[in-house]
């Protein structure tokens, strides 16, 4: 029998506890139809606000006292101060009849603010349910934003909760006298910082270098570089590894595509390059050549590629990229410009 007791005793506050539920789903659904042409979103979420709790103790006293409203301590978020005004009954002058609870963010005084100075700001105001341990979160449809300025320092729902729901202690929102408010506050600073990325299709000037090599077998050192060439403005070079470039030395060609004039770049500045080296086939016309988008900068100032070609293939006179001793190689970049911040190439 003690059993018995025990799960009706459970089944009846999981029935209560569905009733309370259906109840408040009930009401945010009647509210949200009411409020949809004035655009306000009601929903409950179990994340507590991120940057401020209003908790009020004695809540009865604050509403059977004649003041109107009653405002919490300045807070600070987003580099300004803010706070929390609650209507216990209402604000009149929001055209509520003493039907609903009424809250507003308010920039705070204490902020010394200009007149012609604004903030932008996108918030949420909440409502804890301290049995359904959820809250009602309060919030502009569409993600709008609100300009908190000088002339206007006070944002905010008139109909946050309405008094009878509130005043419910099954619906949870009010319990043992107590209640708990709360915001999150999303301060949009205009930082007026851009770019401007404009598509470069044909450089005035080629954008191809080609670097003849001549007695190629006489080539023994490690490594070789060009002369420096022009191409988008900027000044480049090649290094050419004739017997391969660390792992692949003995095995494969390898290139590299060197930015010479990177250090004038402030800093974060970088250089998007699109670019292909290659080993042109001076018989058939069946180039061997890899691409890349890489990003130049002061730090990363050569990109290129160890595999360029097989050695095998490179000596192999039947194949035409060894002709008379020569070997030609060749980088085509394709830009992109920037007229500002971080520079584009592709």
């Amino acid at each position: 029998m003690k059993v018995r007791a025990a799960m009706e005793e459970v089944i009846n506050e999981l029935t209560a506890e569905e009733e309370v539920k259906a109840v408040m789903e009930k009401e945010i659904g009647e509210l949200a139809i009411k409020e949809e042409q004035t655009e306000i979103i009601r929903e409950l979420r179990d994340l507590p606000p991120a940057h401020y709790i209003f908790k009020i103790e004695n809540f009865s006293y604050l509403s059977n006292a004649k003041l109107e409203s009653y405002e919490s301590s300045d807070f600070e978020v987003g580099g300004h101060k803010w706070r929390l005004s609650l209507y216990p009954k209402g604000n009149k002058k929001g055209n509520d009849k003493n039907e609903h609870v009424s809250l507003y963010l308010v920039l705070a005084e204490s902020n010394a603010f200009a007149l012609h100075k604004e903030v932008n700001v996108y918030f949420k105001l909440f409502v804890y349910n301290q049995i359904q341990d959820k809250y009602l979160v309060v919030q502009d449809a569409k993600g709008k934003v609100r300009r908190f300025r000088g002339a206007k320092t006070e944002w905010g729902f008139d109909k946050l909760v309405s008094l009878s729901a509130f005043n419910d202690a099954s619906n949870g929102y009010l319990v043992d006298d107590c209640c708990i408010f709360g915001a999150e506050i999303f301060v949009i600073e205009r930082t007026t910082k851009g770019e401007c990325v404009s598509i470069v299709k044909e450089l005035a000037n080629s954008n191809t270098y080609t670097w003849k090599i001549q007695k190629f077998s006489d080539w023994n050192q490690v490594g070789y570089t060009s002369q420096v060439f022009v191409i988008g403005g900027y000044k480049w070079s090649l290094t050419l590894y004739p017997n391969g470039y660390l792992e692949e030395k003995g095995k494969c060609l390898s290139m590299f595509l060197h930015l010479e004039d990177s250090k004038p770049f402030y800093s974060g500045q970088k250089l998007y390059t699109g670019f292909i080296l290659r080993v042109r086939d001076q018989l058939f016309g069946v180039h061997r050549e890899q691409k890349a988008n890489n990003k130049f900068c002061t730090s990363a100032n050569n990109w290129g590629f160890t595999k360029l070609i097989p050695l095998s293939d490179l000596n192999d006179a039947s194949k035409g990229f060894i002709l008379d001793n020569t070997v030609i190689v060749e980088v085509e970049i394709t830009l992109f410009d920037s007229d500002q911040g971080v520079l584009l190439k592709l």
